[in-house]
């Protein structure tokens, strides 16, 4: 098979942060806690009071929760599941579960129930770590599979009566008495753990199938904290907010980067409460998915189009000199006295109100997760709150390569990081070879072989390419190109986003496979609608009437149009539908990332797709 350039095919070996650099998760938690000990570690809201964690406690509570664990007969490599919105316990538990050589199996709240049965069934977790009575109830139609369950230990046990059902208090009481009657048993525990062995056990979101458990050890694990960290000069002084699921990987792997690096975390409420807990708590660091910052850009939108006229007006004028101050500066070229006095006046009227948003003392943005669009990237980067944008997947850590604070290309996703190499296919196709790979497929050992070639290299099922300095752009997903019925491979989603930088656009699939045009299902933004059919005088009471009246197609086609101006002629989006309800994870149609689950779409809205192509 024929190659491109294997970048960083020589490995850059570490320069240790400290003596004795960790190889374990246990060796990471302790020596951040005994080089830089904080009062504040771990932060989280009660009662309307910010609560703080020390260093030293939060060592002591993972000791406990791990002898806890022990005392229940749970042994070095068995599996305990743990489901819980963010909060200090979920990473209390989960350095538990470190500590004690156990295998942490984590579940997004937002599976349904017979996902989470499946999971707690492949996995074969002897334990449910769930955070309260609300989790528990979502969990009613699989009560018989979790009572052969040896415990399910409740954060907040506050109105459960289930019999095998203890409170995490009770858990650490456990082993505080038996670390008082085996002083040594700790020390015994934490030294018997080893850089390969698997630390957790994460399911895939199964966007194309079955979900498969994926084997990461501390070695993968810490080897990304320290790698991916190495040009992001974080230190003691940073805090960050932690709103992404914990389940996720990007998430996760952030937390022990925190810890490591001695930061002040705060755990956000909840998602709907984190634009008011990043006022409280000014972050200096924030890690989100694209959605976010798209979000916080259409929220400061509506408010200058809601104050209408000359208010829609300025907010659009700034908005371009954002994005052209932008790519004069990413691109280090001059920029004129002119634009910087433009860009002076604009960051007084709307750059600054954005960045309050943050809290006004953000430093970067770290994004990931999903493509970021160049559009968002520009807008946030002239608007002075730098999104940095890398990329990977569970399988890898997450992080394979990474922009930084000191060298960012708008449009890629950085360079490989420290440890990492990154090739080229001849299909396109991005392969990786590095510390961070998994160590396979929990229970499929044809899934695993299929998903390394024969020299090691990790198949990513990602279609990228290097750019003439090393950095990486991603173009699509592999199994996501489909064909038409005149031969041409599309990549839907460089399509989707041109598509979705329309304000009136709130989700977008394009779909085409085995038919002779591409289409598109659209769900609008219904708030830009009301307010453009207000404008035009058009009567529309319902979401519904909205997608079927020709007014509004006719603006969506247009819309499509105008944004797609350079597509060849067989990539061109010929029909749109535009859809009424909004895609969703409780749907079925997004993974907890957030990533459309393109066969759901497909099924669901069958009856949709071919009135576009047969009617």
């Amino acid at each position: 098979m024929q190659l491109e350039t294997v970048f960083q095919n020589k490995i850059i070996k570490r320069q240790p942060l400290f003596a004795d650099e960790p190889t374990t998760l246990v060796a990471l938690f302790y020596q951040a806690a005994k080089e830089k000990k904080r009062t504040d570690a771990l932060n989280y809201k009660q009662a309307g009071v910010w609560q703080s964690i020390s260093s030293d406690e939060m060592i002591s509570r993972a000791e406990n929760i791990a002898l806890g664990l022990n005392a229940l007969g749970v042994r070095r490599g068995d599996r305990v599941a743990l489901m819980s919105a963010n909060c200090p316990e979920w990473t209390l538990s989960d350095a538990g579960c470190q500590f004690a050589g156990i295998v942490n199996v984590p579940i997004y709240t937002t599976l349904n129930a017979h996902q989470i049965e499946y999971i707690l069934n492949d996995s074969g977790s002897q334990i449910l770590l769930i955070q309260n009575k609300s989790c528990f109830e979502h969990l009613q139609t699989i009560t018989p599979f979790l009572a052969n369950l040896k415990k399910l230990i409740f954060f907040d046990a506050a109105g459960i009566t289930s019999e095998n059902a203890v409170s995490l208090a009770e858990l650490e009481k456990s082993g505080q008495e038996l670390k008082k009657n085996q002083p040594d048993i700790i020390k015994e525990l934490t030294a018997a753990v080893r850089p390969h062995d698997v630390a957790t056990l994460i399911y895939t979101s199964g966007t194309t199938g079955e979900p498969k458990g994926v084997m990461l050890s501390h070695r993968n694990l810490v080897s990304n904290v320290l790698d991916t960290g190495e040009l992001y000069n974080f230190s003691n002084k940073d805090t960050p907010l932690s709103v992404l699921p914990l389940s996720h990987i990007f998430e996760r792997t952030g937390m022990y980067l925190y810890i490591w690096n001695s930061m002040a975390v705060h755990f956000a409420e909840s998602i709907d409460k984190a634009v008011e807990n990043l006022r409280e708590v000014r972050p200096t660091i924030f890690v989100g998915v694209p959605r976010i910052f798209e979000k916080v850009y259409a929220r400061a939108k509506d408010a200058a189009e809601k104050g209408g006229g000359l208010k829609t007006k300025v907010f659009e004028w700034a908005i371009e000199i954002a994005k052209e101050h932008a790519r004069k500066t990413t691109k280090d070229e001059k920029v004129s006295w002119w634009l910087a006095v433009k860009h002076s006046i604009a960051d007084f009227l709307i750059f600054s109100k954005m960045r309050s948003v943050f809290g006004g003392r953000l430093r970067y943005c770290i994004s990931g997760g999903a493509a970021l669009s160049d559009e968002i990237a520009y807008i946030f980067t002239g608007a002075d709150i730098m999104i940095v944008q890398g990329y990977g997947m569970t399988e890898t850590s997450p992080v394979i390569t990474s922009n930084n604070p000191q060298v960012s290309r708008v449009g890629t996703v950085g360079k490989p990081i420290r440890e990492v190499e990154v090739r080229i296919a001849d299909d396109g196709e991005i392969e990786v070879r590095g510390a961070n790979v998994m160590q396979g497929y929990f229970n499929k050992p044809e899934a695993t072989k299929d998903a390394f070639t024969a020299d090691d290299f990790f198949k990513t099922g990602d279609i990228g390419r290097f750019d003439a300095d090393g950095f990486l752009i991603i173009t699509d997903r592999k199994k996501e190109l489909f064909k038409t019925s005149g031969g041409k491979y599309i990549a839907p989603a460089p399509i989707e986003g041109m598509i979705a930088a329309s304000r009136f656009v709130n989700q977008i699939v394009l779909i085409g496979n085995e038919h002779n045009f591409p289409a598109a299902l659209i769900v609008p933004n219904f708030e830009q609608l009301k307010t453009y059919a207000k404008s035009k005088k058009i009567d529309i009471k319902s979401n519904a009437e909205f997608c079927r009246h020709p007014q509004i197609i006719d603006l969506f086609e247009r819309q499509v149009d105008e944004l797609t101006p350079n597509l060849s002629n067989y990539e061109k989006v010929k029909k749109i539908a535009l859809l009424e309800h909004e895609l969703t994870i409780e749907g079925g149609e997004l993974t907890p990332t957030l990533k459309v689950k393109r066969r759901i779409v497909n099924e669901k809205y069958k009856d949709v797709i071919e009135k576009i192509y047969y009617e």
